[in-house]
């Protein structure tokens, strides 16, 4: 890939360790004579003069000007990242500060050597599948775009959520649990993992349905191809209101007159990855895949 000359710091400010590691990186920048990019979130939270001669992302089409982004936190940062960015296609290099950030490739302690071999063009991009829904309802409609997962569910009703699935206008079945979750290959080791649902490679390009807590042994998770279009209707019977989370930062309400359709977007979120990072090392060291633990 090309080296980089410029980049845009994204962070989750409410982290101590963010503010520890932010003087680092800039000193680092300017020694390479990178120039950095700060979030208008960052500037209001500093002032600190070391920062002002940093330029500052002001709207979401500033990411256009950068060659990536370096996103400081969890796996929620990182969400919130490829929401800014959108399709803008900036790519996004992960560092973790989070308990058990999946999605970061880098740790703070490989954090310079990875910076130095990004600013080389010694990197790789993965493109990972985004969804779309399109919610309609009470004659209006609202897009919404996920990089993990759609959760509809029964929202602070503590009765079943009733629905029905259909994919390409075929129907697959009626799900009556607390919720179903519609999730992408990189969301299958988030909330859909926790639900039962497989863990899907992210290379692969699918979409998972994974009900959760089903009141049927026989409703089980299951893995369409992304070029299936799949739309979650409600019964008449279906009278509280249901919930809508985004990538479990986004919610809304609507009622059961609503249809959702879920598809492929027509964008996807890359991500800045090295050739030696090994997703199946990822598993074992943060997920501990494969490994049995026996009390002696």
């Amino acid at each position: 890939m090309k080296p980089t000359n410029r980049f845009t710091i994204w962070g989750n400010t409410e982290k101590k360790v963010f503010w520890d590691t932010l003087p680092g990186i800039i000193t680092w920048a300017k020694r390479r004579n990178l120039e950095v990019y700060l979030t208008t979130r960052i500037v209001k939270k500093t002032n600190d003069p070391e920062y002002s001669h940093c330029p500052v992302i002001k709207s979401a089409d500033d990411f256009d000007r950068t060659d990536f982004v370096l996103a400081l936190g969890g796996d929620g940062t990182i969400l919130s990242a490829a929401r800014a960015i959108g399709s803008r296609g900036t790519p996004i290099l992960g560092i973790h500060l989070g308990d058990l950030g999946f999605m970061a490739k880098v740790t703070l302690n490989d954090l310079f050597g990875r910076l130095s071999q990004v600013a080389e063009g010694d990197y790789d991009i993965d493109k990972h599948l985004v969804i779309q829904a399109d919610v309609q309802s009470n004659g209006r409609s609202t897009i919404y775009t996920a990089l993990n997962e759609f959760v509809v569910d029964n929202g602070e009703s503590h009765r079943m959520l009733t629905c029905q699935l259909t994919a390409n206008g075929r129907f697959v079945g009626n799900y009556k649990a607390d919720g179903i979750i519609i999730a992408t290959p990189t969301g299958s080791t988030a909330y859909s993992l926790s639900a039962g649902g497989p863990i899907v490679v992210p290379n692969v390009n699918s979409i998972i349905i994974t009900p959760i807590c089903p009141h049927s042994l026989t409703s089980r998770p299951l893995v369409v191809p992304d070029t299936q279009i799949l739309e979650v209707r409600f019964p008449t019977e279906q009278t509280d209101e249901i919930g809508i989370t985004v990538d479990g930062q986004i919610v809304d309400t609507v009622r059961n007159d609503t249809r959702i359709e879920i598809k492929k977007a027509d964008y996807s979120t890359a991500f800045i990855t090295f050739s030696d990072s090994n997703y199946y090392h990822t598993l074992r060291t943060k997920m501990g895949w494969g490994q049995r633990n026996y009390d002696v």
